[in-house]
């Protein structure tokens, strides 16, 4: 079973400002270590609707 990574509230919002402010692709941006496509590709979505 994998255990659910809790990611901190700074590293989650710099993740989508690179995607939403500079335009970094979401599969760019997932690079980093602990990232998945899927967990940001929800937190940029998460963002946009608000």
């Amino acid at each position: 079973m994998r255990r659910h990574r809790k990611h901190d509230p700074d590293f989650e919002r710099e993740a989508v400002r690179l995607v939403i402010e500079n335009g970094v692709g979401i599969r760019e941006a997932a690079r980093s270590p602990g990232m998945t496509y899927g967990v940001l590709k929800g937190w940029v979505q998460k963002r946009r609707e608000h």
